[in-house]
């Protein structure tokens, strides 16, 4: 099952230096196996990847109102309906397809949800003509550099900042949907252009190590 939940960029880009150990101190959020890979080996990790940004971009929308695991544990479910997410298969989606994804017990089906995926991909397909890339028009809201954020208890970290505010803004004018403040500040989180893990976390270190060799990536 948890082959399903990871992505092989864990192991390849975002693995840490050793597994935690019990002595070892994780964010809270992060109990039960599913979310201690998750947190262990992606979240906070920078992404530069075209189809992983779009995939986590779909993946917050669909976890509006719901819980993050839930959505983990759909991961795989997701990739396959969504034919990995690939956007130009997605941006080609029909009545016929929306009605197959509508009976997929192994995504969330909420018709909302499914056609606002559909809409982004064709929104990702417009902004790559007229901007270049998914990568380049998100990052840019943070100077292309990760956010280090030096919090020390799960209060102190936001659900969304003026620079959530500005890329939900930017994305709704290009037509992408479920993109709220919220939704892209959890986004900001998961493929680090932000670091929130707090400070006696033991990725904290590793990650802002991470952010500081991707910072002038060729």
């Amino acid at each position: 099952m948890l082959d399903n939940v990871l992505h092989d960029r864990a192991s390849k880009k975002s693995s840490p230096s050793t597994f935690m150990t019990e002595s070892q101190t994780r964010c809270p959020w992060s109990q039960g196996e599913v979310y201690h890979v998750y947190h262990d080996t992606e979240w906070g990790v920078p992404v530069h990847d075209e189809r992983v940004l779009f995939e986590f971009l779909t993946l917050e929308g669909a976890q509006a109102g719901l819980s993050w695991i839930t959505i983990l544990k759909k991961r795989e479910s997701y990739r396959q309906a969504f034919d990995q997410f690939d956007p130009e298969k997605m941006a080609r989606y029909g009545e016929e397809k929306i009605a197959e994804l509508l009976a997929n017990p192994g995504i969330v089906r909420n018709q909302l949800k499914i056609r606002a995926a559909i809409q982004n991909a064709r929104a990702y397909l417009k902004l790559r003509e007229d901007y270049g890339t998914l990568d380049s028009f998100l990052w840019q809201f943070v100077d292309g550099a990760p956010i280090q954020n030096a919090w020390s208890s799960i209060k102190q970290v936001p659900a969304k900042t003026a620079t959530s505010d500005a890329m939900s803004k930017a994305l709704l004018q290009r037509g992408f949907k479920f993109v709220g403040s919220t939704i892209c500040y959890a986004h900001m989180q998961a493929t680090g252009m932000v670091n929130d893990h707090l400070v006696d976390c033991f990725r904290y270190a590793e990650v802002k190590q991470l952010s500081a060799k991707k910072k002038n990536r060729p």
